[in-house]
């Protein structure tokens, strides 16, 4: 039967019946997305999927509530949000929606659930503190997408369901984002791959283009390259690579007479005709030709060993 009626809960939202309504609408566009308690609108029927509310997990009967006691779990014991009750059942079919390669499906899926969904499901179950972000915990994703709810003197009857419908396609610009960026990272292995066996023993890798690359370094074990280089529009760029996402330690700095300088104040004290700019950071350098970030590159190495 076609599916009709996309219900969840009125009132105050939060994040994860949010995100599962940009999954939900993107693969039922003529469906009604309907926000009530009401008991007849939350009760199962072949054209409904309901979501957030109704006090049960019923993948066939397709209502998909986490609140009731036990609420459902994920196999590690971790609690399900509505969000990742939703992403378990249909995020394949929203992936392939989202024109993603049959081949990248499951990759995707398993890696948007992990580094997306979870986070989701246990911050709306209290199984993870805001906390955990420290300072930037105000600018986190729920916390970001939660202050789009009405203010508190805010009388209008309709203000829970408009900002609500406001904030609908602000959600789905970031998971369309993330999904966008994780099938890139994919395309993006086989050309880093080749970059790689180009290489050599060079500790400078030369891409096509700016793309990611780090974890393919680290799959393919390179821990000889240090820099690496690029075009950007008419300029090139060099460079670190970092120890991990979660630093902003490098394999190898910029020599530190470059840091913070530009145009002939650079050339100068890199002694390299086109050097444009180095970041004070000693992360980033650009020259106006790939033979001059060639050889900004070959300096740096230098500088290392």
């Amino acid at each position: 039967m076609t599916i009709t009626h996309l219900v969840t809960h009125s009132g105050g939202f939060h994040a994860d019946e949010l995100l599962s309504s940009v999954v939900l609408t993107q693969l039922f566009p003529q469906a009604e997305l309907r926000r009530s308690r009401d008991r007849n609108s939350i009760t199962p029927a072949a054209h409904k999927i309901i979501f957030d509310v109704g006090g049960a997990y019923d993948g066939e009967a397709q209502i998909f509530d986490h609140h009731q006691r036990p609420g459902p779990l994920r196999g590690d014991g971790q609690p399900f949000s509505s969000f990742g009750l939703i992403w378990a059942h249909y995020g394949r079919a929203y992936l392939e929606a989202m024109n993603v390669p049959k081949g990248d499906v499951e990759a995707i899926h398993a890696e948007f659930d992990a580094k997306f969904v979870l986070a989701i499901d246990l911050l709306d179950n209290g199984a993870m503190e805001p906390s955990v972000a420290g300072p930037l915990s105000i600018m986190t994703l729920p916390a970001l997408l939660g202050s789009l709810k009405p203010v508190f003197d805010d009388v209008s009857p309709t203000a829970d369901d408009d900002a609500f419908f406001e904030a609908l396609p602000i959600a789905r610009s970031f998971v369309e984002a993330q999904i966008r960026n994780l099938a890139a990272k994919i395309r993006s292995r086989d050309i880093v791959i080749k970059a790689i066996a180009n290489a050599g023993t060079s500790p400078i890798l030369e891409l096509p283009t700016g793309m990611p690359y780090r974890s393919t370094l680290d799959q393919a074990e390179a821990e000889h390259m240090l820099f690496v280089i690029h075009p950007r529009g008419d300029d090139w760029t060099l460079n670190g690579i970092k120890l991990s996402n979660d630093t902003f330690e490098q394999r190898a700095d910029l020599p530190a007479a470059w840091a913070g300088l530009t145009d002939r104040e650079l050339e100068e004290a890199s002694g390299v005709q086109g050097a444009k700019f180095c970041h004070n950071a000693r992360f980033i350098a650009v020259a106006n030709t790939r033979e001059a970030i060639l050889e900004m590159a070959e300096i740096a190495v230098r500088g290392v060993h």
